[in-house]
Order: C-alpha cells, then sequence, then structure tokens
C-alpha cells in the first residue's frame, strides 16, 4: 500500500517537479525512499542543503515552473533557510520539505527539535504541517498552489513517522496549477497612466525583472513617447538587447545615463521593478509604477498613478491610447550622456592589461563575454562579482544570468550552477565566482563532480572581501578582516577530480576560458585578480562617506562597461539629424 511519502512525491510530480535537492537522513528516509521508486523524479545528492535550496531556487528561475528542495529534521532542514530566502525574495517557485522530529515528541525538547513550521514563516508564503495522513494531499496542493501562484517559497513539514503510515485509500487527484496567469489592469488605471504620459515632455522607462517576456511592448512604447529606457540589474537580460533607447543601470553598480534621465524627466514609469534603493530614486518626478504585485506598488516611492497588472499587458493596453511624441530632444540628449558616461571609463580595462599582474578582474570578464556561448547561462555570486556580471556580461535575448541579486548572500553562484545545468544539461553553464563565495561552499563542487556536470567555474580570485573592502572605505573604516591567505583552488578542484588551471599571467586568460568552456565536465578557472580593482567615485559627498547604503551617487563603483560602449555609439549614430 502506498505511503504518506508516496502520495507526497507523487504529488510534487503532477506539479511539474523533476528533482528533490537535499540531504539524505533520519526523518527523511521516508521520502527520499520515495523518489527511489519513483522513476518519474530523481533525488539530487548535495554536499549542503543551503545549496540543495540554492540549486532548486535557480532551477525555478529559469524554467519558470515549481522546484523542491527538502532537508531532514532539526539542522538538515535549517540548513536549506538561507537558499530559500534568497529563492523568496527572488520570486522563484519553490517547495521545501522539512522532515520533523517523531510526532509523539514534539514539543518536548527532543533532541533535534525544531518547529519548522515556524522557522520558514519568514521567507515563504506558505509552512504548514502535516499532522495526520488524511491532510497530505489538501497541505500538498494548497503549497505547490502558493508557491505556484504567488511566486515564492512554500514549506511542507512532515514527521518521519507520519510519512512512513499508510496513505489514506481516498485517491489524491487534486487539480494543481503550474502556470500564472496575465492580468490585465483596469480601464480607470490605463486612461489615468496615458493621461499622465500626454502630459509630460519628457519620459524616462526604468525597468526591472517584470519586463520579462514584454521587450518588443517596451520598445515600441519608448519608440511611441520618445523615452529614455534604463534598467535595474535584475532587467538586464530582458530590457538591454536591442535597445537603441538604452541610458544604462542606476542603483549601487549603476553606469551611464540612466540616473539623469530619471531624475530630469518630467514623468518617471517604473516597469515591474521593485528596485529597493531609494537613494536613486527622484523625490520632485511624477512617478508612475506598474507591478504584477499590489503589494509592490508605492513601496519605495511615492506615485502619482499605481496600476497593478503585468507589463506586457498593460502596454498592449496603454500604447494605442497615447499620442505618439514628435520631440525626442530629451532622449537625444540622454543618449549623448549615456555614451559619454560610457566612453570616460572603458579604457580601465583596455590600458596595459596584457602586463598588469594581478590580472585585471574588468579584463577577465570583457573576455568571457566574448568566449562565452550565445545562449550561456551566468550565475554570479554577491560582491565585486555582481559589478563585473553588471558591466561587462552582454545580454542577447537568449543569455541568462542570476544571482542572489535581491537577497544579497554569498556563495550563490556555484549552487545555482548545479541547478542550472540539470534543468539543461545542454546550456552552457558558468559560474562567475569570487573566492570567498567560492570557498564558503566548496564542498559541493564534489557534487558537480559526481554528477559529471560542465559547469565552468570562473574564480575571480584576489584573496579578498572585495565588496566589503570597499564599504568600509566608503563607511570611513579601515579595511578589516577581509584579507584571505592566497590559495591555490585550482590544485583543490584537480585533487576532487575536476578539470582546473591556474591563471596569473594575462596574456593565458583567453585560452584558459576557452579550454574551460569546452570541457566536458566540471572545470575551475582560478585566475588571480588585482584586489585593488575597485576605485571611489572622483565625485564624493558627505553623505556617502556616512555610510554605502545611503549613497546618493549614480556611481558607486567606476570601471569599463565592455562591449555596451559599443551600443551607446551605434545608438548615437541612430539619431537623426536636422
Amino acid at each position: 500500500m502506498a505511503k504518506v511519502a508516496d502520495q507526497l512525491v507523487d504529488l510534487l510530480v503532477r506539479a511539474g517537479v523533476r528533482r528533490l535537492y537535499g540531504v539524505v537522513g533520519d526523518a527523511l528516509n521516508p521520502v527520499t525512499d520515495a523518489v527511489r521508486r519513483n522513476s518519474a523524479i530523481d533525488w539530487v545528492q548535495v554536499r549542503h542543503e543551503e545549496t540543495g535550496a540554492f540549486a532548486a531556487g535557480a532551477e525555478a528561475q529559469l524554467s519558470g515552473h515549481l522546484a523542491a528542495c527538502a532537508g531532514s529534521s532539526g539542522p538538515g532542514h535549517v540548513h536549506l533557510i538561507n537558499g530559500l530566502y534568497d529563492a523568496h525574495r527572488s520570486m522563484a517557485p519553490v517547495l521545501a520539505i522539512a522532515a520533523h522530529i517523531p510526532s509523539a515528541e514534539i514539543g518536548t525538547a527532543y533532541f533535534q527539535e525544531t518547529h519548522p513550521d515556524r522557522l520558514f514563516a519568514e521567507c515563504s508564503h506558505y509552512s504548514e504541517l502535516i499532522s495526520t495522513p488524511e491532510q497530505t494531499p489538501r497541505v500538498v496542493t494548497t503549497a505547490v498552489q502558493h508557491a505556484v501562484g504567488r511566486s515564492g517559497v512554500s514549506v511542507v513539514s512532515v514527521a518521519g513517522d507520519i510519512a512512513g503510515q499508510d496513505a489514506p485509500s481516498r485517491d489524491a487527484d487534486v487539480a494543481v496549477v503550474t502556470e500564472r496567469p496575465a492580468v490585465r489592469p483596469g480601464d480607470t488605471e490605463i486612461a489615468e497612466l496615458a493621461r499622465l504620459v500626454d502630459e509630460a515632455e519628457a519620459v524616462t522607462l526604468f525597468c526591472g525583472r517584470g519586463t520579462a517576456g514584454a521587450h518588443d511592448e517596451v520598445m515600441e512604447f519608448a519608440a511611441r513617447v520618445k523615452a529614455p529606457v534604463g534598467h535595474a540589474l535584475r532587467g538586464k537580460d530582458w530590457i538591454q538587447y536591442d535597445n537603441p533607447f538604452d541610458v544604462g543601470m542606476s542603483g549601487l553598480l549603476g553606469y551611464g545615463a540612466a540616473y539623469e534621465a530619471m531624475h530630469e524627466a518630467d514623468l518617471l514609469i517604473l516597469l515591474g521593478t521593485d528596485f529597493p534603493y531609494t537613494a536613486f530614486l527622484p523625490e520632485d518626478v511624477r512617478t508612475a509604477q506598474v507591478d504584477i504585485l499590489a503589494e509592490h506598488l508605492g513601496r519605495r516611492s511615492r506615485l502619482d498613478v499605481a496600476v497593478w497588472g503585468d507589463v506586457r499587458e498593460t502596454l498592449c493596453a496603454l500604447i494605442p491610447q497615447v499620442r505618439e511624441k514628435t520631440d525626442r530632444r530629451f532622449l537625444d540628449r540622454m543618449l549623448k550622456k549615456h555614451a559619454d558616461a560610457l566612453e570616460g571609463v572603458v579604457t580601465a580595462y583596455t590600458r596595459d592589461v596584457e602586463h598588469h599582474r594581478p590580472i585585471h578582474p574588468e579584463y577577465v570578464a570583457a573576455i568571457l563575454d566574448e568566449e562565452a556561448a550565445d545562449d550561456a547561462v551566468f550565475t554570479v555570486d554577491t560582491g565585486m562579482c555582481n559589478v563585473w556580471a553588471a558591466r561587462y556580461l552582454s545580454p542577447n535575448g537568449r543569455r541568462r544570468m542570476i544571482g542572489s541579486f535581491t537577497h544579497g548572500s554569498m556563495a550563490n553562484a556555484m549552487p545555482q550552477a548545479i541547478g542550472a545545468q540539470l534543468l539543461d544539461p545542454g546550456r552552457q553553464v558558468v559560474s562567475m565566482s569570487g573566492d570567498g563565495g567560492f570557498s564558503m561552499l566548496m564542498g559541493d563542487l564534489l557534487t558537480l563532480v559526481e554528477y559529471e556536470l560542465p559547469v565552468t567555474i570562473v574564480l575571480f580570485d584576489n584573496s579578498s572581501l572585495g565588496m566589503v573592502d570597499l564599504e568600509m572605505m566608503v563607511g570611513g573604516f579601515p579595511p578589516y578582516g577581509t584579507t584571505y591567505p592566497h590559495t591555490d583552488y585550482a590544485a583543490i578542484a584537480r585533487a576532487a577530480g575536476a578539470h582546473a588551471v591556474r591563471v596569473e599571467d594575462p596574456r593565458d586568460v583567453r585560452d584558459a576560458l576557452r579550454d574551460g568552456l569546452a570541457h566536458r565536465g566540471p572545470s575551475l578557472v582560478d585566475v588571480v585578480t588585482d584586489p585593488n580593482a575597485l576605485s571611489i567615485p572622483p565625485r564624493i559627498t558627505g553623505r556617502q562617506l556616512a555610510g554605502f547604503a545611503t549613497t546618493t551617487s549614480k556611481l558607486v563603483l567606476s570601471g569599463g562597461v565592455g562591449r555596451m560602449v559599443q551600443l551607446a555609439r551605434s545608438n548615437l549614430r541612430n539619431i537623426p539629424r536636422p
């Protein structure tokens, strides 16, 4: 007779889950055994449950479908929490199974006792305990609906003894949603937004992750109202490519003229972004926001119009209602500012790079951008790797870039690469890792080797926590506790069974990257980079010196911008001449 664990796993399979990431043990054993006996789902054995949660989150972000992870009782499921926070804040539909201590012992301070239904409440839309077998179908189904319908995490907690009991005889043939619907705003909101657009002489669009699938509509709208288009980091994949209105990125890692375009406009329209850095948002510009999540509307900025709906559906309804503008002076001025800003920093990675030791990290990122596949997936560690990815990776509509962009966790890149590669074994996956993040969860290099995953880890090895160095300097503190001993990570990787090379000469960078990307198994390119590759902007305010988080500059880091300067030059050439 089927067990509760069998029913739980079967419901996951019906919801589209094909892998369950975790570490086996004690109360989780009935579930892993159910996976073993179900040919429609695989158990992925990671070395650390946090890795499993990150991998599931990456799979969900890339596929748009439900992914799952699991942890055994007490410490096992507690290890999931950081990766689940990241998945939840990234709006990745993930269901986590938290195994629990024997049901009769709950509440007695038993060995390894936690209360997972409470523990995960803050990083989930739904977190519930299965106390009896009869609950299983409805609790698991409800968890799936929450994760998929609200784009986030659900947690199902179940004691090992309950999971091992016979499932109720009633068939668990329940309906499970696997796709979210499109949401069109009401006519009143569309009309009000159209009125603001028609009244404004200078409109700027600022785009985030919510513009996924709406690239053509954003371009059509920008062309109609002659609007410069900036983006947040999570909007880069979706909006920067094939964009003749591009003025770069705003925020702590920003570049170009996005900041000026937002502040000098008559109307700023925030499209699908929950951009968190209020210091970069204007306070005296009329602002409208479009978002699929009503709770995002107005929580970062005062709004003149709030529009609840999909970006694509909103623009499809809005475009026919706005008058086409003919004056493009504001747009052309912002495009010129953008090109000038990029021209001013582009030499940061081209000057004397073949002689500079340690190697310029900007140079490594620029060469990686050239050598990686046109449909590569890049997973990016938090810290300076975010800077190099934001400035040097060129989106084209096929590439993807994911990271811990909203949670800001270290050590996310390699674990996320595991999920990305298992989702699509034939696609090139590159982990842009810092030595700090890589060493934190380095044990799961063995997971890459065990499953023979052709992930290429490009290690920016500067023996320091570079971003923390910058935070301390801007905050007025001398850097302390941010350096690591020089470590030959390539030697460690080779000992683990991966292809690996250590690069100290910039002339070897391109060949090392080519070899790593071409290898048909896990590879690590350990590039010794310059820890002093960051610099404070030439214009810095007293408020910036008071703290990194409250900076009001459009730039926090200076440096090159790779091939983006070519795009800016091309856009300038397209400006009509009188």
